[in-house]
């Protein structure tokens, strides 16, 4: 019982630490500060924040890594378009229902217990919480190469 209470202390203050240095608050390549949101900016849908829980290297297969992590989108939020690089992604609704669509395939509305799989260079065209009022929540796991972006969004058009 101890050892678990160690073991659920030390993966909190993992997580903690994890979500702190994953923050988007600093960009680490300039240490700068990025500039507040312009009126454009502000008008737009609100987009979804990822917190990193575990990222390891897998043991057994060279030069992969496992990275599980929670999405959280506010109400109405919205993602960029994006691929995951080289990465298998596996996504679970934690909470609330997310609309999704990768290219070439249609649109498909999944709610809390449902889940998807992203196959490595897929690209992500939508994924949104359908609700106005109510936060989605997924936890997505992925496969990828160590050192690789886990999210590389499209350019702006």
């Amino acid at each position: 019982m101890i050892g678990m209470r160690i073991a659920g202390g030390l993966l909190v203050a993992g997580m903690t630490a994890t979500a702190t240095a994953c923050s988007p608050a600093v960009d680490r390549a300039t240490a700068t500060v990025p500039a507040a949101p312009t009126a454009t900016a502000a008008s737009q849908r609100p987009s979804e924040t990822l917190s990193p829980v575990l990222e390891q290297p897998l043991p057994n297969v060279k030069g992969k890594t496992f990275t599980s992590a929670i999405v959280d989108f506010p109400p109405n939020a919205r993602a960029v378009a994006h691929r995951h690089g080289a990465a298998f992604v596996y996504a679970y609704v934690l909470e609330g229902t997310v609309r999704s669509q990768l290219a070439g395939e249609p649109v498909r509305t999944y709610h809390q217990g449902q889940n998807w799989v992203e196959q490595p260079g897929a690209h992500h065209l939508l994924t949104e919480n359908t609700s106005r009022t109510k936060v989605a929540k997924l936890l997505v796991i992925f496969i990828s190469n160590t050192g690789d972006k886990l999210k590389i969004e499209d350019p702006p058009t």
